[in-house]
């Protein structure tokens, strides 16, 4: 596909991409209405009905566990390792960026952007229900914020696509150089490197 083509689409793209963040924020909006909250600095609320009415559907802890299958109690304790390595993950990532980042000039990643705790505040849910949702949204936004700062880093350091179609690859690799455009490297090499050092947030490319 001719490159002034794929910049074609790639505008496109980007311009549809745009477009559904609006609708997204549209139909969030829309159910908070449905379901009576609001949301203020990331606390959601409820209004005292609408949690009471929340609770005649919560499962108590004695069904939960009744309920529950050997299997889902047997591999838990598996599951909930998992939490040492993320904790290590987002310290050590977290220091990185703070450290390195400033050192190359990159705007630092909002951690709080990815990182989205919610689903404590639905009534609902019991406390093992709402503590495995907690952990889930911890670790899934945790990866999300890592994604984003390997992906900054990559684009100071490497910027350079793969010779082989990569699965959901990350935002800003669309940008990246050819792999195999040697001729070229390094200038766009250095205007790469800028436009991520001198971005003014790090959803700019």
């Amino acid at each position: 596909m001719p490159q002034s083509r794929l910049d074609e689409i790639l505008t496109r793209l980007n311009s549809l991409q745009d477009e559904l963040e609006s609708e997204l924020e549209r139909v969030y909006e829309d159910k908070r209405a449905d379901f009576q909250y609001t949301l203020k600095k990331g606390r959601v609320q409820f209004k005292k009905q609408i949690r009471d009415l929340q609770r005649k559907y919560k499962k108590g802890l004695v069904r939960f566990f009744l309920d529950a299958e050997i299997k889902h109690i047997l591999s838990a304790p598996i599951i909930y390792s998992i939490i040492f390595p993320l904790l290590f993950l987002d310290l050590t990532i977290t220091l990185y960026q703070h450290i390195c980042f400033r050192i190359y000039g990159i705007p630092l990643i909002e951690r709080s952007k990815y990182l989205v705790i919610d689903h404590q505040y639905l009534e609902y849910l019991n406390v093992i229900e709402k503590l495995n949702c907690m952990y889930c949204g911890y670790g899934n936004g945790l990866i999300a914020y890592v994604r984003e700062i390997i992906a900054c880093t990559e684009q100071y350091w490497c910027p350079i696509k793969h010779a082989s179609k990569i699965i959901d690859a990350h935002r800003l690799s669309e940008n990246y150089m050819d792999y195999g455009d040697a001729e070229d490297y390094h200038n766009k090499f250095v205007q790469l490197r800028r436009n991520i050092a001198t971005a003014k947030s790090h959803n700019d490319s």
